[in-house]
């Protein structure tokens, strides 16, 4: 996934996200509305959320060190969890109690009735701005699959959290324009309430999925079935590899893979012919799959029936 372009669509999403949160809090001044100050947290917990990415994206460019060999990758990981907290508590938990609290203490709204519908239609058009860029970015990479494959399945965070982010930014947007002009229709402060309160839930929602996916990449994912492919492809590519043992793949980062094989030679092979085959294993498989960055290939001779040896091989009279 190219950085440039993950970069480019979290820029975009914070530069709407800032000035619609102060848009959005001024609308909630003049009108007192509970879905516009839930908007405008949630606006605020955004922008928080891209900083954050920039953060983890930033910190993730450090190089590997005693401390840590095998760099520092996975931050953008560890960032990209921060925001499914922040969503979840700082947008969806405050726009739940902001909800439960209107429709207890239900007020119209009596000033400034045309503000907040401003608002709301000026932001939408501002949020989907940011999700057309995100779209962009995304499909110059996502290829073939789905939108929820292409979330799924990701690497990189930064994308699909913008893509979700915004997506719900627009959905939100929707459920408080609905909320405040059925209570600017009705003079009933409940329907503000329960706009709030589907913006909570949406935000939680959000958060949830975020959450559980960014945690996958936490523990450590495989390659791509692509990639996994065209990595066992390359190591059969010579003659001096018989077969593929096993083989395992982990992402240290987005950009950055992690590879190790176990590989049959012929039994006849010395030390330098082994060392050789291992040599040009690895040659191959970084041209077929650059981000392999760290390969580890284990030779290993195979028993009648095609099981792997195990323990020491027996020295040759």
């Amino acid at each position: 996934m190219s950085a440039e372009g993950s970069t480019r669509a979290v820029v975009t999403a914070l530069g709407a996200n800032l000035g619609i949160a102060a848009t959005k809090f001024v609308a909630y001044v003049l009108t007192g509305s509970s879905a516009m100050l839930a908007e405008s947290i949630h606006s605020v917990a955004d922008s928080g959320n891209q900083a954050l990415l920039l953060v983890g994206g930033r910190r993730a460019r450090r190089r590997a060190d005693a401390e840590h060999p095998f760099g520092y990758g996975r931050e953008r990981y560890v960032y990209a969890f921060l925001v499914a907290i922040v969503l979840f508590s700082l947008g969806g938990c405050f726009a739940l109690y902001e909800a439960w609290h209107k429709i207890a203490d239900p007020h119209p709204i009596t000033a400034w009735h045309w503000v907040p519908v401003a608002v709301l239609l000026v932001s939408m058009a501002m949020e989907g701005t940011a999700l057309r860029t995100a779209v962009r970015e995304s499909n110059a990479v996502r290829g073939d699959a789905g939108w929820f494959a292409f979330i799924r399945r990701a690497k990189a965070p930064e994308l699909p959290v913008i893509l979700l982010e915004d997506t719900g930014a627009l959905l939100g947007l929707v459920f408080a324009l609905l909320g405040v002009g059925l209570t600017l229709a009705t003079g009933n402060g409940v329907w503000d309430g329960l706009g709030t309160g589907a913006i909570g839930l949406l935000l939680v929602a959000i958060a949830v999925v975020l959450a559980v996916e960014v945690k996958s990449l936490l523990i450590g994912e495989s390659a791509s079935p692509e990639h996994v492919g065209r990595i066992r492809r390359a190591l059969l590519a010579g003659e001096d590899v018989d077969t593929v043992i096993h083989m395992r793949t982990m992402h240290l980062g987005p950009e950055e893979l992690l590879v190790a094989a176990k590989i049959a030679v012929d039994t006849e092979d010395d030390a330098v012919d082994v060392v050789r085959a291992i040599n040009a294993a690895e040659e191959r498989i970084r041209a077929a799959v650059p981000i392999a960055g760290l390969v580890y290939i284990e030779p290993d001779l195979l028993r009648a029936g095609g099981a792997a040896q195990q323990g020491p091989v027996p020295r040759t009279p």
